[in-house]
């Protein structure tokens, strides 16, 4: 039982890091004032990025510094559609989530002729788990030896990065000069302006920053999660990642644990493939496959309570004389 237990918490770690990556990117962006929606296009955008260079180049460090510059170059592209031109952020969002889901399947139709696919990743253009000191010296000593051994041990190293981002993003966002202007950009963004600050750069560079994450998270699912990338593998992570922004009430700390949720209630859930219950038998794929988004959703409704954004999210800043 505890064995299963440790098995089920390490799965967990290594579902939810993209997920706390894209939510810790879509708060800085909506802590700003601008609704990102396309969390899911920029995540799949660049996993594409990731795999394909890292295909190319064999070199899986190339291949993050790719997925980083396509996503911050679509965070651009938001932000030039809804800050400088004001347009609608939901609409600007959607479209960059249409361009990622068929830009990456015919790119990869064209450059590697596999069906959208990239060529599978061999382990050394791959993030591979990282066996932490003393880690095989315990692994035989009760209780502690699988708890270090198991789940704190033997994770890639963007797993130990999504865990680290937390309290640093909390660090800026609630205790820097920029963090405070980043919030107010979103409460007040007049106020923001009155005092001499730009809120069109504010929220440029919060949507950089969203960027470099989402960037982070796309290079997880093809180069540390899988071998490589095919069609849709962001498979709706960046619209959970949302839920879990809004329901952990944009805050980091809330937000790590909406989305160690739904990475354990993934968890459980490939575990539950194949068994039977008593009544019904065994249980379809389809439904395992749906649980954790509807168990996700009730119990984030039903627990968290009404959450309450920032008071200028979504509205295009008008700057006033």
């Amino acid at each position: 039982m505890y064995e299963n237990l440790i098995l089920i918490l390490d799965a967990t770690l290594r579902v939810s890091a993209p997920l706390i990556l894209a939510a810790l990117a879509g708060l800085f962006s909506e802590r700003s004032g601008i609704v990102n929606i396309a969390l899911e296009g920029k995540m799949l955008s660049a996993a594409f990025a990731a795999a394909a260079t890292a295909s190319v180049t064999g070199n899986v460090w190339l291949g993050l510094l790719a997925a980083i510059g396509v996503s911050v170059c679509l965070s651009l592209i938001h932000g030039f559609a809804s800050i400088t031109h004001r347009g609608d952020q939901i609409v600007s969002g959607v479209a960059i989530n249409m361009l990622a889901v068929g830009l990456t399947v015919t790119l990869g139709r064209f450059w590697f002729g596999l069906g959208g696919q990239t060529p599978a990743l061999p382990d050394s253009a791959r993030f591979t788990p990282i066996t932490l000191p003393g880690a095989d010296a315990v692994a035989d000593v009760p209780v502690i030896g699988p708890l270090y051994s198991e789940l704190i041990s033997g994770h890639n190293i963007l797993v130990y990065l999504a865990l680290l981002m937390v309290p640093f993003v909390w660090w800026v966002v609630f205790r820097t000069r920029f963090g405070l202007r980043l919030r107010a950009a979103g409460e007040n963004p007049h106020a923001v302006d009155t005092a001499g600050i730009s809120v069109a750069w504010i929220r440029y560079r919060a949507l950089i920053c969203a960027g470099i994450l989402c960037g982070i998270a796309g290079a997880y699912l093809s180069t540390a999660h899988s071998a490589g990338f095919v069609a849709n593998m962001s498979a709706g992570k960046g619209f959970i990642a949302l839920a879990a922004l809004i329901f952990g009430k944009w805050k980091p700390v809330p937000v790590l644990f909406g989305c160690l949720l739904f990475g354990f209630l993934d968890a459980v859930a490939i575990r539950l493939q194949g068994a039977e219950l008593p009544i019904v038998g065994e249980i379809p794929v389809q439904a395992i496959e749906v649980l954790p988004y509807i168990l996700t959703v009730l119990l984030l409704a039903g627990f968290i309570g009404r959450a309450v954004g920032p008071k200028s999210i979504g509205v295009p800043y008008v700057k006033t004389r």
